[in-house]
C-alpha cells in the first residue's frame, strides 16, 4: 500500500505561501487535503458559517482545476485524523498552527500521540508574521504595551520570502486517490428560515481570489491615502482584508510584501504604507496577548476590572444589538454590522464603547454578539479589541476616554453619509442635525417627516450622565484596588 501525506487546513485556505501544503507536496508521495469542521473547541459564528462555506467551495473549485481535492469531515478532529492515518497509510502529517488557546492545547496533544505511532509531524507558522514565543522584552517577558512590541518586531523581524503555489504529485503510478468527503450542503453552514445573508453576498467575495482582488484593489484604490482616510467611515478607505486573513485566504506576509513594494515604487504612500502595516502588527498583537495570555476572552487582562459593576440591561442592549440607541452614529454601525457582516474600525470603536460605557453592558456580552455577526470574528483581535476599549485589556485607553457619539459623529462623518446609508429615516435631515436629531426643532423635524419615538427612537441614555456613571463606577474599582 502507497503511503500518503496528509496536510490538515484550519485557517489558511489557500494555495499561495501555504507552508505546510507547500512542504507537503515536497515529498513525491500522494498527498490527502482535509478540512475538519470541529465544533467541539469554538464554534462559529453565524457570519462565519457562511464566509465559511464559500470559502471552502472556492478551495475546492481551486484544487479541482490542480487536479487534486478537497476532503470535508465533520466531527471531532481527533478522532477523524486518526482514522484517516490507520485506513490511509499515512506516513506523513502537515498543518500550519493555530494559536487559540484550547486549539493549541489539542495539536500539542495530537503532535505527542501520532509521534508515538511512529507518524511523521510538521508544523510551521502560516497565519503570523513573527511567533508569539519568540519576541520577549529586555525581562525575558511578554511586551504588555504595542508601541514597545510592535519596535521590537520591526527591528528584529526576520523577512519571509514568498512560498510559490505547491506542485502536486499527478505520476502515473499513484492511482488517483478518492475518499469519501461530506458534501458542504449538508453542514448547513448557509442561512435558512430567513436568509439574512444576502447583504453579505453583494459586499463579498470569499475565498483566496477574492482576497487576491481586495488586496489589488485596496491598493489601487485606497492605500496612498489611508493614513487619512481610514477614519472616515463613509469613505470606506480601509483595506477590508480581514476576513480573508482571518480564514487564512491570504497570508501576513503577502500583505506585507505587497504593501513594502508599493513604498518602494512611490514613496509618497510612506505614510499610508508604514499606518496600515501598523495596523497589521495590531493583528499581531492580539494574537502575541492571547498567546501569552490564554483567558484573554473569558477574563480582564487587569484583574481590578473584576469587580467592576456592570448592569446588563437587557432592554439597553436589544437597542444596541437592533441599531436603534437614538444615537445616528452607534445604530449606523451596527446595521452596517448586520447587513454587511463587517463595521468600520472607528465605528466599533464608537459602538463598543457606547455598550460599555454609556449602557454598562459587560464588555463579554459585546463581545459575544461580534462574534456572532462579524465575518472577521477573530478570538484574539475580538477579546484584545473589546478589552481595550473597556479599558481592562493590556495598553487600553485611558478609562476617561469615552466616545462621545455626537462628537464623534460630527468629526468623522461631518456630512452625515454614513449615517444617512444606514440609517435612512434621517436622510432629509440637514447635517447640523444628523448626528443629534433631537436637537432639531419640530419643523424642521416635520421637513423630514421624521416624528422622534416613532420614526427614530429617542436616546435611550443622556451622555452626560452615563458618561459620569461610568467614571464613578471605575473610581470605586480603583478604591477596592488600593485595599
Amino acid at each position: 500500500m502507497i503511503k500518503k501525506t496528509l496536510v490538515w487546513l484550519r485557517q489558511d485556505l489557500r494555495l499561495l505561501d501555504n507552508p505546510a501544503l507547500y512542504h507537503a507536496c515536497t515529498l513525491n508521495q500522494p498527498t490527502l487535503i482535509i478540512y475538519i469542521l470541529d465544533e467541539t473547541l469554538y464554534p462559529l459564528g453565524g457570519a462565519q458559517c457562511w464566509w465559511l462555506h464559500y470559502s471552502l467551495e472556492a478551495l475546492q473549485k481551486s484544487l479541482s482545476r490542480q487536479e487534486s481535492a478537497l476532503i470535508l469531515k465533520k466531527g471531532a478532529s481527533e478522532t477523524i485524523l486518526l482514522n484517516l492515518i490507520k485506513t490511509e497509510n499515512i506516513s506523513h502529517v502537515f498543518w500550519n498552527d493555530c494559536y487559540e488557546p484550547l486549539t493549541m492545547a489539542r495539536d500539542f496533544k495530537l503532535k505527542q500521540l501520532l509521534k508515538e505511532m511512529g507518524i511523521t509531524i510538521e508544523s510551521f507558522n502560516g497565519s503570523l508574521l513573527g511567533d508569539p514565543e519568540n519576541i520577549k522584552n529586555k525581562e525575558n517577558s511578554f511586551f504588555k504595551v504595542f508601541t514597545y512590541y510592535w519596535k521590537y518586531c520591526c527591528l528584529h523581524q526576520k523577512i519571509k520570502p514568498l512560498m510559490s503555489k505547491p506542485k502536486f504529485i499527478n505520476l502515473a503510478h499513484h492511482s488517483k486517490i478518492t475518499l469519501e468527503s461530506d458534501v458542504l450542503s449538508s453542514w448547513n453552514l448557509l442561512p435558512q428560515n430567513p436568509d439574512w445573508s444576502l447583504g453579505l453576498k453583494k459586499y463579498w467575495e470569499p475565498g483566496e481570489i477574492g482576497a487576491k482582488k481586495q488586496l489589488k484593489k485596496f491598493i489601487q484604490s485606497n492605500l496612498i491615502d489611508y493614513a487619512h482616510g481610514r477614519d472616515f467611515p463613509a469613505q470606506l478607505k480601509t483595506s477590508l482584508l480581514s476576513p480573508y486573513l482571518h480564514f487564512g485566504e491570504i497570508s501576513p506576509w503577502q500583505i506585507y510584501h505587497a504593501i513594502k513594494q508599493i513604498e518602494i515604487q512611490n514613496p509618497i504612500t510612506s505614510k499610508s504604507t508604514e499606518r496600515y502595516l501598523t495596523e497589521l502588527g495590531w493583528r499581531e498583537f492580539s494574537y502575541y496577548l492571547l498567546y501569552h495570555y490564554p483567558q484573554l476572552p473569558e477574563k480582564n487582562f487587569k484583574t481590578q476590572f473584576d469587580t467592576f459593576q456592570w448592569l446588563n440591561n437587557k432592554e439597553l442592549l436589544k437597542a444596541w444589538q437592533k441599531g436603534k440607541t437614538g444615537y445616528p452614529i452607534v445604530d449606523a454601525g451596527m446595521r452596517q454590522l448586520w447587513h454587511t457582516g463587517y463595521m468600520h474600525n472607528r465605528v466599533r470603536m464608537i459602538t463598543a464603547s457606547f455598550l460599555t460605557k454609556h449602557l454598562l453592558i459587560d464588555w463579554r456580552v459585546g463581545s459575544a454578539w461580534f462574534w456572532d455577526t462579524l465575518v472577521d470574528a477573530d478570538l484574539a483581535n475580538n477579546s484584545a479589541s473589546w478589552q481595550w476599549v473597556a479599558g481592562s485589556g493590556a495598553d487600553a485607553a485611558p478609562y476617561f476616554r469615552i466616545f462621545n457619539p455626537v462628537l464623534q459623529g460630527e468629526k468623522f462623518d461631518a456630512s452625515g453619509e454614513y449615517v444617512r446609508t444606514w440609517v435612512p429615516e434621517l436622510k432629509k435631515l440637514p447635517n447640523k442635525y444628523i448626528h443629534k436629531p433631537w436637537e432639531a426643532s419640530k419643523s424642521i423635524l416635520n421637513t423630514a417627516n421624521i416624528i422622534l419615538g416613532i420614526d427614530y427612537p429617542l436616546p435611550i441614555v443622556e451622555h452626560a450622565k452615563a458618561r459620569q456613571d461610568a467614571l464613578e463606577r471605575y473610581q470605586t474599582i480603583l478604591k477596592n484596588s488600593y485595599r
